[in-house]
């Protein structure tokens, strides 16, 4: 890394310091009418939409002036650019305060507006000292100025109720004098421009400086730069007026409320060019429009009242966010923007390093009409619509339809680039190709060899482990939110809820069924959109259910159909098992991969035990003080914070998502079309195994989800919760333990054994359920039951490592064309889709084992007919392992001997 010609690392901290404070004073003019402005509607009795034009104004001349002062800024330096754009937006702010009717301040407003152009002049003089590699960083701290909104939001209000409004436009006028004094005194014209005005050479013509414009991806870096920044500013400049009119508080708490998003907005745009230099400004936008996705919906989301006619008349009950649940998920909103808006100008200097200042211009220019622009469709949609949460309906619409495109265009881009196919400009080509290659994610692995014994032990080896060890806490946490409602229905009853033990069951069982449903789907997307970006999404999916859990079970009076969605959404966490172990099958050769599975399964499912353990802790304390709610009153009189049992996983799951993104990789080899994959279906073992792994995994997760709730049943004068963690945890630990032994010996040897054992270990708890009254029957039931979950895990790795070894001799006799890498190749995938869908299949064991407790119960009084079914069941699935796999005409038995 070499420093530009003629400039010292002094040189660039001095353009970059004196730069940011200047941003950060311009910036705070830029946003004065968001405080000011309130004041100014109330004197002259404004309407919404003539406050969103008024707020909105400055924002359009920052916005239209940012094209020209850019290329000025090439031109003519930044330190005399800089210094006149001050001058001028200080007059136009002293001259507001002679301003009387409303079209006088829209004209004091457009030249105001001149401070937003401070903007793309701070980007074209500083990107032009700093080289390449930390231009992302630099254009980061620089466009941190954004936290001028912030400073007149938090100190505008005061200024305001002491000497009235007029008194903040002179004292924010006498501050931009000052600084551009300073600013034209101690900045340096860079020394190449001083050079070129020595020599006479003459500036490049402005027909050149606006070419790149001709660039559809000029368009697009717009387009994101309209949201991350014009959403911003329009924002900025709208909640202090929403928040007064929707949560009644002063102008100064107000002023105060929206300073947070306006800080996290601006303060983390350094650590977003950070990033950016890091790992990619393509990355961060993926990360930006993901979450802010989220955050809008629930922002968009107005508070609602239902009316559900029942057979006792009309529920009734209400949805709304609090205000420090609204300023909070601002917060995060926020953080993301600014990483945004870092990575967006991280592209420009990449893909157009000799036009920062046009291309830089009008991506400044069309983010900034996004500042005047948001503000009249807020207060569009406010007079039409009169929902005040409408304004992030419409930035929810934005982001969505940004990130399609990015993500088409991406994928097009790269095809084209690896096609090498001719551009219109060929200059501009090469530019762009560079870049991109730059951008390329070097987290695809396009040369994977792990049964080569040279390449794992030097290479393979260490990226799979630490694929592994991200996939298994994001597992851990599908699972502790899927299998979150096994505690939750016992504890409902206790806080209000008039749920009788039918209605319990359901809530217990359908997050098996829409999970074990998502699997289906979720087994084909690891080869369609790769192992990183699917666990980055589909762990990131799980604050849905974990949030709206909280919410849900604070208020008695929500009607059960919520929950029922509710519990739906927890299958999110259950649909990830299956894209899960089919991307961690693709790192690991054959011999090991059965102990890779058993580990990431194995510690995933811990996430069940987890959650038993530790949401009868969270839900007994305020862990979240007052943000987290108010607590529930229980029938015996203690204070419970049920919500907690979704909240506590929630800035888990943000973490494990991003641990995902920047920690995981894609094998390249591994992607592959649905119709390719779908192969499985015309392979009778596919079937076979699902039936083999619904009777392990199946077992396992259906128990988890009932166990509680049938103890809790079937011996009530004991308090099972505080031991329902225990068996889940058996089942996992033996899962992840036990997977060396399949290894070892073979798993159809394994699996047949584990059924008998789990024939006998069912005929106990009939038992002990049958003479449920004498002494010492629950720990009979119990200790049979732990059985059961050792067993199931053992059985889960064993079923699981059957698999490869299948398809390894089936492969090659049902495609005898296939040779060498193609053949293993066809082997992986084949394997790698028939582990996702098998576990697909059983874990509609969570819902049929619970819903066949409850029905069971329902009809007979007792769970023991579900109970025999089991038995039979399990039965059924011994005699199919010995028959096709362990006995001598099995597939397997030759196989698994020569292992010992």
């Amino acid at each position: 890394m070499t420093l530009p010609a003629n400039v010292t690392r002094s040189d660039q901290n001095r353009a970059l310091t004196l730069s940011t404070i200047a941003f950060t004073a311009c910036f705070a003019v830029w946003t004065i009418f968001s405080i000011i402005g309130v004041a100014i509607k109330e004197e002259l009795d404004l309407s919404d939409f003539q406050f969103g034009v008024l707020v909105a104004t400055p924002v359009l001349t920052g916005s239209l002036t940012r094209l020209i002062l850019g290329v000025w800024t090439e031109r003519y330096g930044g330190r005399l650019v800089f210094t006149l754009q001050m001058l001028l937006t200080a007059l136009a702010t002293w001259l507001l305060t002679l301003a009387s009717t409303y079209p006088m301040y829209l004209l004091a407003a457009l030249g105001i507006g001149l401070a937003g152009g401070s903007f793309i002049i701070g980007v074209t003089y500083v990107s032009s000292w700093y080289e390449p590699e930390m231009q992302g960083t630099a254009l980061g701290i620089f466009g941190a100025g954004n936290v001028g909104a912030a400073v007149t939001k938090f100190l505008a209000p005061f200024v305001l109720v002491a000497f009235g409004w007029h008194a903040v436009a002179y004292v924010w006028a006498a501050a931009l004098v000052l600084m551009a004094v300073i600013f034209y005194f101690s900045a340096k014209d860079h020394p190449k421009l001083v050079e070129d005005k020595a020599a006479g050479k003459k500036p490049i013509s402005f027909a050149e400086q606006f070419k790149p414009l001709n660039d559809i991806r000029v368009w697009r870096f717009s387009l994101y730069y309209f949201f991350v920044f014009g959403g911003f500013v329009a924002l900025a400049l709208w909640l202090p007026n929403y928040l007064v009119e929707v949560y009644e508080v002063d102008l100064k708490t107000a002023g105060m409320a929206a300073a947070a998003f306006s800080l996290s907005a601006s303060l983390f745009r350094a650590y977003g060019g950070h990033l950016s230099d890091r790992f990619g400004a393509r990355s961060v936008m993926y990360w930006t429009f993901g979450f802010s996705l989220v955050m809008l919906f629930m922002l968009s989301y107005p508070p609602t009242q239902y009316i559900i006619e029942t057979k006792e008349g009309p529920l009734t009950f209400a949805t709304e966010m609090g205000l420090w649940p609204f300023v909070v998920t601002l917060f995060v909103l926020g953080f993301f923007m600014s990483l945004g808006k870092a990575a967006v100008y991280k592209h420009i200097p990449v893909y157009y390093p000799h036009h920062v200042g046009s291309v830089g211009g009008l991506v400044g220019m069309i983010g900034g009409l996004g500042g005047f622009v948001l503000p009249i469709i807020f207060g569009v949609m406010m007079d039409l619509t009169h929902i005040y949460t409408s304004c992030f309906a419409v930035l929810f619409a934005v982001v969505l339809g940004s990130l399609v495109w990015m993500h088409y265009a991406i994928g097009k881009e790269e095809k084209l680039i690896a096609a090498g196919g001719p551009e219109r400009d060929q200059e501009l080509a090469a530019e762009q190709r560079m870049a991109a290659t730059a951008e390329a994610d070097s987290r695809v692995l396009t040369d994977w060899r792990p049964e080569e014994p040279e390449f794992w032990r030097d290479t393979g080896h260490k990226i799979a482990r630490r694929n592994l060890w991200i996939s298994i806490p994001a597992l851990l946490l599908a699972f502790s939110v899927w299998m979150v409602w096994s505690i939750v229905v016992a504890k409902l009853p206790s806080i209000g809820f008039d749920f009788n033990p039918s209605q319990l069951f359901w809530l217990a069982a359908l997050p098996g069924l829409s999970g074990a449903t998502f699997r289906i789907f979720y087994s084909f997307m690891v080869p369609i959109f790769g192992g990183r970006l699917w666990t980055t999404l589909s762990t990131a999916s799980l604050l849905l259910p974990a949030i709206g859990m909280g919410y849900a079970v604070q208020n008695p009076d929500t009607p059960f159909i919520v929950f029922l969605i509710l519990a739906l959404l927890c299958g999110l966490g259950g649909g990830n098992f299956a894209s899960s172990m089919a991307n961690i099958a693709f790192f690991f050769p054959k011999d090991e991969k059965g102990n890779a599975l058993a580990l990431n399964a194995g510690l995933g499912n811990l996430g069940v035990s987890v959650m038993q353990f530790v949401v009868p802790l969270v839900i007994t304390v305020s862990v979240f003080g007052a943000i987290g709610g108010e607590p529930q009153k229980a029938d015996d009189g203690t204070l419970m914070w049920m919500q907690n049992a979704g909240f506590v996983w929630v800035p888990f799951i943000a973490l494990s998502a991003a641990a995902a993104w920047f920690g995981m990789n894609d094998i390249a080899e591994a992607k592959s079309s649905f119709s390719e994959q779908a192969v499985i279906f015309k392979r009778k073992h596919n079937w076979l195994m699902c039936i083999l792994y619904t009777g392990t995994f199946g077992s396992f997760i259906g128990y988890s989800a009932a166990f509680p709730l049938l103890a809790r049943l079937q011996f009530p004068e004991v308090n099972a919760l505080k031991l329902a963690f225990l068996g889940p945890l058996v089942g996992a630990l033996s899962r992840a333990a036990t997977g060396w032994i399949s290894d070892k010996y073979g798993g159809a040897r394994v699996t047949f054994w584990t059924f008998a054992g789990m024939i006998a270990a069912v005929y106990c708890v009939i038992h002990f359920v049958t003479n449920s009254d004498q002494p010492g029957a629950f720990w009979g039931f119990f200790a049979s039951f732990l059985a059961l979950f050792f067993l199931t895990g053992v059985g889960n790795a064993s079923t699981f490592q059957m698999i490869p070894n299948i398809m390894g001799s089936e492969i090659p006799r049902l495609m005898p064309n296939l040779r060498g890498e193609d053949l293993m190749r066809q082997v992986e995938r084949e394997s790698a889709a028939i582990i996702a869908f098998t576990s697909a299949i059983a874990a509609y064991g969570a819902f049929f084992i619970p819903k066949s407790y409850g029905t069971s119960i329902e009809l007979t009084g007792s769970p023991l007919a579900a109970l025999w079914c089991f038995l039979v069941f399990y039965i059924v699935c011994l005699l199919l392992t010995w028959y096709y796999y362990s006995s001598r005409r099995g597939l397997l038995y030759d196989i698994e001997r020569q292992k010992k």
